[in-house]
């Protein structure tokens, strides 16, 4: 009886322990939710634990990351600091005593992304694909799309119009960058690895709009946040937009542009695409800073031209 009893013991402890691991599992997040919790893709997620340490997820038996909720904080808050400017081999110090918002950012944080984009700059002068291809990856393996796009694309495109206006650059050059971006942004948003099960958008360019960077930039932004996307490129009808809203199950149809649409597109047919749309419509871009006013009078939402502010804004929309 003693040995009965003996085992019985020994199994309502093994019981007891496989219950209390499974209770803490379940308050853990994989890779990929984390990703979806945080807008920190999983590529980059890696690299701050391998090279920096910002983050010692839990394993799985096979070897698998596990997340807990303090850990999300952290993504969270390296995220805030890198988005005032600060490099990520400094985030560390801040970490624990993360500066209020209008903290200065400091020189070590400003020469990371001026030495990202001179060194880009000299690669486009170069025509040197390779070179371009490099910085472009490493910025990536360490920021979230929004901060390099914030910190290093949006300023190099600024940077690449100013030397063509200036003629100290060319057409040839402005081509050359804007074809890189296209196939690499292209092929990140062909190759999307998780399946976000947020909002889903329709999203396209404004009549007349050929230049879609910034588009792009957004749209895997906001993958990255977590919304879903059916992507139509540039210049695109906005007669067309509803009926593709509906077919695809959207729940906003997003338009995004540079250039001053002409004045019967914002006096008439943006209206009609409000009145006729179930949909929230939102804009962005400079446009959606220009002609706030007319775009507000048409009923539809302007976000501007910061993604991460954009993103937010437009999730605010949505769950109005």
């Amino acid at each position: 009886m003693t040995g009965v009893t003996l085992n019985l013991q020994q199994q309502m402890r093994t019981d007891m322990n496989t219950n209390i691991a499974t209770m803490k599992q379940r308050d853990l997040f994989p890779i990929r939710t984390v990703a979806s919790k945080t807008g920190v893709n999983p590529v980059t997620l890696r690299a701050w634990e391998r090279r920096y340490g910002l983050i010692k997820p839990a394993r799985t038996a096979k070897g698998h990351r596990l997340y807990s909720q303090q850990d999300v904080d952290r993504i969270k808050q390296t995220v805030s600091l890198l988005d005032r400017g600060i490099s990520i081999s400094q985030v560390s110090k801040n970490l624990e005593t993360e500066p209020p918002e209008n903290t200065q950012t400091t020189a070590h944080s400003c020469d990371t992304w001026t030495a990202y984009r001179a060194q880009a700059i000299m690669a486009i002068i170069r025509f040197d694909e390779n070179q371009l291809n490099l910085l472009y990856n490493e910025a990536l393996s360490l920021y979230p799309i929004d901060v390099v796009t914030e910190h290093m694309l949006l300023p190099l495109l600024v940077s690449l119009g100013e030397r063509w206006a200036n003629s100290d650059g060319s057409i040839a050059e402005e081509h050359f960058f804007g074809a890189f971006m296209r196939n690499k942004l292209g092929a990140r948003l062909h190759h999307r690895h998780w399946t976000p099960t947020g909002k889903k958008l329709l999203v396209s360019c404004m009549p007349g709009e050929h230049h879609e960077i910034g588009t792009m930039l957004f749209t895997l932004a906001a993958h990255d946040h977590g919304f879903r996307i059916v992507y139509l490129g540039a210049d695109m009808p906005l007669r067309e937009l509803v009926l593709s809203a509906k077919r695809a199950a959207c729940d906003a149809i997003v338009i995004s542009s540079s250039i001053d649409p002409h004045q019967h597109i914002l006096a008439h047919e943006l209206p009609g695409l409000v009145n006729s749309s179930r949909y929230p419509v939102i804009i962005g871009g400079q446009t959606s800073i220009r002609c706030a006013e007319a775009i507000k009078r048409a009923g539809a939402h302007a976000i501007g031209t910061r993604i991460r502010e954009s993103i937010r804004r437009m999730d605010e929309i949505l769950h109005d």
